[in-house]
């Protein structure tokens, strides 16, 4: 596995449909490697967003952060990610979860889906891989892992593992998640790109992150809070060295909020 850094950002599509062709070129244009977009019930729908985000481009990949299985029958959002896919000329990475808690109350209470367990959400999961890589597309599959029964899934079939953690989490927990990961994937263990989402750059907490990483900012810095890099662009670029050394992590994604912010980041360490 190539562990040169790259980056992404992860955008909320709250713009118009020219913001956003201007705002997927200026990500593009500042280095970035990715832009991704959540699956909400209150943006657009992820796939259409990203088709207008790579017309806009030329070299930017774009990716779901990540679907909710619990909204996505198997075969019909395989289908559709392998349209991306083509559409794109292969710059579609498909992430994939078993959705978080409000979203999957939403899929019962506003869709009108029933309720399903988190053993049936992780087995759409991996049906939706299966068929995806049946019908032959070259799309990158990211995983968002962030218990055992998806560590063990995502380290059977995912090229990219995304291990979604609290704020409060240790690099002695994050040590044991990876390394979950890398049994469950035995001799593919070295074919999986680990990515680290940053919700914090420097000492201002976005307002919609406070829901998953409260507002004591204080406490983040006290905990050293992995979801969170301060200092100078060089500061951060040797803690993320020292993380990508400790962890694995070369795929970097943020906040769009931190879009600007967080560009001389990626200049210094881009393919570095």
């Amino acid at each position: 596995m190539d562990r040169r850094f790259r980056f992404g950002i992860l955008g909320g599509p709250s713009h118009s449909a020219a913001e956003w062709r201007q705002y997927a070129r200026r990500v593009e244009d500042l280095g970035y490697s990715t832009l991704s977009v959540p699956d909400a019930l209150g943006f657009p729908a992820p796939l259409p967003t990203l088709a207008v985000a790579a017309t806009a481009t030329t070299a930017l990949r774009v990716g779901t952060f990540v679907l909710a299985s619990t909204v996505r029958e198997p075969r019909m959002a395989a289908w559709e990610a392998n349209s991306l896919t083509t559409l794109t000329d292969n710059r579609f990475e498909f992430g994939i979860g078993t959705g978080n808690p409000r979203m999957n109350q939403a899929a019962v209470d506003e869709i009108g889906l029933p309720s399903t367990t988190f053993t049936q959400r992780l087995d759409r999961v991996r049906q939706t891989i299966t068929h995806l890589r049946e019908l032959g597309a070259e799309t990158p599959v990211l995983i968002a892992a962030g218990g055992p029964k998806s560590r063990a899934l995502a380290g059977a079939v995912a090229d990219i593992v995304t291990l979604p953690h609290g704020p409060f989490a240790t690099r002695e927990e994050i040590d044991h998640m990876v390394a979950a990961t890398a049994e469950a994937a035995g001799s593919r263990a070295d074919q999986i790109e680990y990515n680290m989402n940053i919700l914090v750059h420097g000492d201002a907490i976005p307002p919609w992150v406070v829901p998953l990483v409260g507002d004591d900012l204080d406490a983040l810095i006290k905990a050293d809070s992995l979801l969170m890099l301060r200092g100078t662009p060089r500061e951060i670029a040797d803690e993320l060295q020292r993380r990508r050394d400790r962890f694995g992590s070369s795929y970097i994604t943020v906040n769009g909020y931190h879009l600007e912010t967080f560009a001389p980041v990626v200049e210094l360490l881009r393919d570095k």
